[in-house]
């Protein structure tokens, strides 16, 4: 009887062992089938009290299951787009999981996942990202790319994750930094692409300080790519947002977008350029009054000395003491005996009385001024060289602006105009018609100046001469006459926005004087090192400046800085060997 009953139990434990072996080979349930869990769930534990789980079950299901995904990974993978199948194995990955919780062992669920993980994941990470990455980081699909960090983090991938994230703010960001005919919109470009990148990295990448070094990484990269073109063009892009006319922004905002351009000024290599810049336009500003609000002026100097030190930013404060000290002394000068005794009646000036190390080298232009400015000059030298003794006063004409009160046939308008736009228009009292000869005669005005500055006047949006013949551009055979038609709606009309135009010429100048610059803090740096090692080769010493030098430059460029030095005897090669430089003193 005994023998009886342990022949139906193994004949049943057979069967059983049979129809768990045909689930695990055919799916039902990972197809869509309905599956008794209660009954898998009893069958199992049955196999785990009789010790026959590990080899009799759950090795062949974990074969099977590994087959399973290996074949619907490879058709899912080919058939879907990445969302879709990020989706799907996320999916897949939950239902493993509640399987295990349902019915089987426990023991089962960390090497079931982990042949899912491989078979859906691992074995297709790279295709993944090289199908869509580039996709979601274009339509900022955060969600999308939130799964797939979740995803690839539960394989270790995420070193193959953040390069493809490495290689697509480079590859994208060399398009905005690279083309010239995008230069006008690059900073505002780069703004949004920045923007975009850390709301991806704080919603999508859990702020992971790994890929928040890889974004800094590959910004820095990207905007250095042309040394000195990005840092100009950031100097610009700030010289717009703080100039008077910006409408529609508040203050809160201005704020706000300085600081996110403080973030690209941090990347930049060679901060001396964009300083250069910055420094001429912020003198534009101040000195013609263009600046939107002297406090956001301020704060964008606090900011770049928090930045970069007070080295960096004592000039520019230099200039805003030259500008407040001016108004003191123009005060002054109004209470002066000399003011209120000597000065010509319906003129009123003011002074900017500039230190000449803190504002941006230009060449004094020498012109002929009316009678009437040239007086009030005298007496204003007069004046400030009684107050102080044994300093040397230069005007810089191509900085001065006029507000000139005109009368038109057709009504009465104040015209705000350059200078060199005041003398030209004056003539125009005692002539009707002037010939490019002789306002040039009358006035003294630079050729290219002149023809830049008469263009303004009668071919552009406000024409306040005619220009016969007719035309874009002065010619030598042009003459002019005082165009008696004019009007404007407006009472007071700006003539003077050339003055703000930067020039080829002058934006040249500066790159040149910036490159002038690079070349002293050079020699100086070599001299130094040299002075405090007396003898080092040539690799030490190459190794030491660029440790020492805030800017980029080309190991080229340095030596011949060193030979330089060698043919002025503050060094010389060792004679014994030529790789190695020894100092004169």
């Amino acid at each position: 009887m005994a023998r009886f009953k342990f022949v139906v139990y193994s004949i049943c434990l057979t069967f059983i062992f049979f129809i768990l072996l045909s689930l695990c080979s055919s799916f039902p349930y990972r197809l869509g089938e309905a599956v008794d869990r209660t009954l898998l769930n009893h069958l199992l534990k049955m196999f785990t009290s009789l010790g026959i789980y590990p080899d009799s079950f759950e090795k062949p299901f974990l074969e099977s299951t590994s087959e399973f995904y290996a074949a619907e990974g490879v058709r899912y993978i080919q058939q879907s787009d990445v969302p879709g199948y990020l989706k799907h194995v996320e999916i897949r990955l939950q239902e493993e999981h509640d399987r295990c919780l349902h019915y089987l062992d426990a023991s089962t669920k960390k090497p079931l996942i982990a042949t899912a993980e491989k078979q859906l994941l691992e074995h297709h990470k790279s295709a993944i990202l090289d199908k869509g990455f580039v996709m979601l980081m274009d339509g900022n699909c955060i969600d999308d790319l939130q799964r797939m960090y979740t995803l690839y983090s539960r394989i270790n991938a995420l070193e193959l994750f953040r390069q493809a994230l490495s290689q697509y703010i480079r590859k994208t960001g060399q398009g905005m930094v690279m083309d010239e005919e995008k230069d006008k919109d690059m900073v505002s470009s780069l703004l949004e692409f920045k923007a975009s990148l850390d709301r991806t990295w704080e919603e999508g990448f859990f702020k992971n300080e790994a890929f928040s070094n890889t974004i800094k990484d590959a910004f820095e990269h990207l905007i250095n790519l042309r040394q000195n073109r990005p840092a100009e063009l950031i100097a610009k892009f700030v010289d717009e947002k703080l100039r008077a006319g910006n409408k529609g922004t508040s203050e809160e905002e201005l704020e706000g977008i300085l600081d996110k351009v403080l973030v690209l000024f941090r990347f930049i290599q060679g901060k001396d350029v964009f300083e250069a810049f910055y420094k001429k336009d912020l003198a534009k500003r101040l000195l013609l009054g263009k600046s939107a609000s002297i406090d956001a002026e301020k704060s964008m100097i606090t900011k770049l000395k928090t930045e970069c030190g007070s080295q960096f930013t004592s000039k520019l404060e230099g200039m805003f003491k030259d500008i407040e000290l001016s108004k003191e002394i123009n005060e002054s000068f109004k209470q002066s005996s000399q003011a209120r005794t000597k000065l010509p009646s319906g003129i009123e000036m003011s002074v900017h009385v500039l230190t000449t190390g803190y504002w941006p080298t230009s060449p004094p232009m020498d012109v002929r001024l009316p009678h009437e400015l040239n007086v009030y000059q005298d007496i204003f030298k007069e004046f400030y060289l009684s107050k102080h003794s044994g300093r040397r006063l230069m005007w810089h004409n191509s900085l001065g602006h006029c507000v000139l009160k005109a009368e038109f046939p057709k009504g009465r308008k104040e015209l705000a105009v350059s200078l060199f736009q005041t003398i030209v228009l004056m003539l125009f009292n005692n002539a009707q018609n002037l010939s490019l000869q002789d306002i040039k005669e009358s006035t003294g005005i630079e050729d290219k100046e002149l023809r830049r500055t008469l263009q303004s006047l009668a071919c552009g949006k406000v024409r306040v001469l005619q220009k016969i013949p007719k035309g874009r551009d002065v010619e030598d055979d042009d003459s002019f006459v005082f165009n008696d038609q004019f009007t404007a709606p407006l009472y007071r009309i700006k003539v003077n926005a050339i003055q703000m135009k930067e020039t080829v010429e002058e934006n040249a100048s500066t790159t040149e004087r910036v490159f002038q610059d690079r070349q002293y803090q050079v020699d100086a740096a070599i001299v130094r090192i040299m002075k405090t090692r007396k003898v080092l080769s040539h690799t030490l010493l190459i190794t030491e400046l660029f440790q020492q030098l805030k800017f980029p430059i080309k190991p080229a460029d340095l030596k011949k800085r060193i030979e330089s030095l060698i043919d002025r005897e503050y060094l010389e090669r060792d004679k014994n060997n030529p790789q190695v430089y020894n100092y004169l003193a």
